[in-house]
C-alpha cells in the first residue's frame, strides 16, 4: 500500500518533464527570462508539428494584388503626382489640363526623344503659326515627343500638346449625368473648347491643328465651331469614317493590296483589337447604327431606354471590371500592334503608355469618356462629322501609314476625297503612329506641306522663277 500511495512519477511522465519546452514554463518564470533559446524553439517545432515557436505570430494572408497591363492598382496616385519635369497644368471649368509646349528656340536635352529626327534645313522658311497637337484614343502627350521640337522649329512658333480629359495626366473630374457641372468634361464640347482655349494661351489669333485617329475628330470638330481660329488641318491615320467591309475605292494596285491585307473575318482577334484601340470608336459607330435603325423601325422611346440602359452598365461595377479587363489583356498588345514593327517598340514606349494606368480614377473616367461618345452618337441633332466633311475650306493634309491595321490606308484615303483639294501622302513601311514609328519621314511631309501652303509671296516668285 504505501509503494501505491508514492508520490514519484511513472518513467513516462519523468520523461516528458525532462523535455519539456520552454513554453511549458510559468508565465512569470518566461517574462524573467526573455524569449526562449533558438535550440529551445527548434526543439519545440521538431517535437511537436504545426506549433508556433517562443509565441510568434502566424503572418497575416497576403491579399492577391491587383495589376492592369503590369500597373499595380493598389498604389494609384493623382495624375499631378506623375507629371514629368516639362509638365505643366492648366485649369477650364475645374479640370487640370496636363499639357507640355515646346519652342523653337528651345535647346536639345540629353533626353530629347526627338533629337534623332530630321529637323529643318537652315536658311528654310518658317510659317510663323503655332501648332496644336491632339492625340488619339489610348495615347496622350507622349506620343508627341519624338516630333514636337522638330514641328517648333518648322513653325517657328511654339507647339503645344495636351491630355485630353480620361486620358494621360489630366485630372479624373467626377461626372454624372445630373450634375451641376457647366459641361461635361469627357464630351467632344468640352474638348473643343479646350482646344480653343489654348490657342488663346499661346496668345494667337489662330493656329495649325495636327489630330491623330479620334484626335482628328476633335480637330475637325473645331474647326467648325471657329473656323476663323484654325489656319490648316493635318489628320494622321483619321478616324472618321467606320471602315467598310468591301468598299471598294478608286486607287492604286499597291492600296487595294493594302485593302486586301486587312482581315475580312469580323470574328479575328486582329478586329476585335482595332475596335478596343480605337477608343471602342468601332462599337460607338455599331451602336449608334442600332440605335438608328430603332428609331426608324420603332421610335425615340425605344432609343431612349436603349441607350440609358447602356449607359447605367457601363457606369456600374461590371463596367469598371470591363474595362480593366480590356486594357489588361489588349493594352500593351495594342501598342504593338499599331506599329508596322512590333519589334522596334521598346520598354520605353511601353511605359510611355501605360503611366496613365497609374492614375487614381483612371478607368471611371475612361468609361464616361466612352459613354459621352455613344450619348453623342445617338444623337439626332448632332450632324455626323463625316457628313460636313466638304465644308472645310482651309488647307488639309490626310497622312497615313501604308501597313495602318487600325485605320487602313484606304480608309483615310477616303477622308481626302472627301475633303476639297485636301493632299494625301502615304509613309511607306508605317503603322497607326507615323510620328512614332518614322518621325523623319512624317516631320518631312508635313514640312513641306505647311511651308507650301504657308510660304511668303517672294518665295512663290523665286519657285515660279526656277
Amino acid at each position: 500500500m504505501p509503494s501505491l500511495l508514492s508520490h514519484r512519477p511513472p518513467p513516462a511522465a519523468a520523461h516528458l518533464r525532462a523535455a519539456a519546452p520552454a513554453w511549458t514554463q510559468p508565465l512569470h518564470a518566461r517574462r524573467r527570462a526573455g524569449p526562449p533559446q533558438a535550440s529551445a524553439s527548434a526543439s519545440a517545432s521538431a517535437e511537436f508539428p504545426g506549433s508556433v515557436p517562443g509565441g510568434a505570430q502566424m503572418p497575416p494572408l497576403r491579399r492577391r494584388r491587383r495589376s492592369v497591363a503590369g500597373i499595380d492598382q493598389d498604389e494609384l496616385l493623382d495624375p499631378e503626382a506623375l507629371a514629368d519635369p516639362d509638365s505643366s497644368f492648366y485649369e477650364i471649368n475645374g479640370v487640370r489640363l496636363h499639357h507640355k509646349v515646346c519652342s523653337h528656340e528651345d535647346e536639345d536635352s540629353p533626353s530629347d526623344q526627338s533629337s534623332d529626327a530630321t529637323v529643318s534645313a537652315p536658311g528654310q522658311s518658317r510659317i510663323s503659326l503655332p501648332i496644336l497637337l491632339l492625340h488619339g484614343f489610348g495615347a496622350s502627350v507622349f506620343s508627341w515627343s519624338r516630333v514636337m521640337r522638330p514641328l517648333a522649329r518648322i513653325a517657328g512658333a511654339k507647339v503645344l500638346a495636351f491630355d485630353r480629359p480620361a486620358f494621360g495626366l489630366t485630372s479624373r473630374a467626377s461626372w454624372s449625368g445630373d450634375d451641376s457641372k457647366p459641361l461635361n468634361p469627357y464630351s467632344m464640347a468640352f474638348s473643343v473648347m479646350a482646344t480653343l482655349a489654348f490657342i488663346d494661351y499661346l496668345g494667337a489669333e489662330k493656329a495649325v491643328l495636327v489630330g491623330h485617329s479620334a484626335g482628328c475628330l476633335v480637330a475637325v470638330d473645331a474647326y467648325f465651331e471657329a473656323p476663323e481660329r484654325v489656319a490648316a488641318l493635318v489628320l494622321v491615320a483619321p478616324a472618321i469614317f467606320a471602315p467598310r467591309k468591301g468598299v471598294k475605292d478608286s486607287g492604286t494596285g499597291e492600296q487595294e493590296g493594302q485593302k486586301q491585307s486587312v482581315p475580312n473575318d469580323e470574328n479575328s482577334p486582329l478586329n476585335l483589337f482595332a475596335s478596343i484601340w480605337g477608343g471602342f470608336l468601332a462599337l460607338c459607330k455599331h451602336i449608334a447604327g442600332l440605335v438608328s435603325k430603332m428609331i426608324m423601325a420603332i421610335g425615340g422611346v425605344v432609343q431612349a431606354l436603349y441607350v440609358k440602359a447602356l449607359v447605367a452598365f457601363l457606369r456600374s461595377s461590371l463596367g469598371a471590371m470591363l474595362i480593366r479587363w480590356v486594357m489588361d489583356k489588349f493594352g500593351i498588345l495594342g501598342v504593338r500592334n499599331a506599329w508596322y514593327d512590333a519589334s522596334k517598340v521598346t520598354d520605353h514606349v511601353i511605359q510611355g503608355y501605360t503611366k496613365p494606368l497609374k492614375s487614381r480614377g483612371w478607368e471611371t473616367a475612361l468609361l464616361e469618356h466612352t459613354i459621352s461618345m455613344i450619348i453623342d452618337s445617338a444623337s439626332a441633332t448632332r450632324v455626323p462629322v463625316s457628313k460636313r466633311l466638304s465644308e472645310i475650306s482651309c488647307p488639309v493634309l490626310v497622312v497615313t501609314g501604308d501597313t495602318d491595321r487600325i485605320v487602313p490606308a484606304w480608309n483615310a484615303e477616303r477622308v481626302a476625297h472627301a475633303i476639297p483639294r485636301a493632299s494625301f501622302e502615304v509613309i511607306k513601311s508605317c503603322g497607326h503612329l507615323p510620328q512614332e514609328e518614322r518621325p523623319e519621314e512624317f516631320l518631312s511631309v508635313v514640312g513641306r506641306f505647311l511651308r507650301t501652303v504657308f510660304r511668303t509671296p517672294n518665295e512663290q516668285v523665286f519657285q515660279a522663277a526656277v
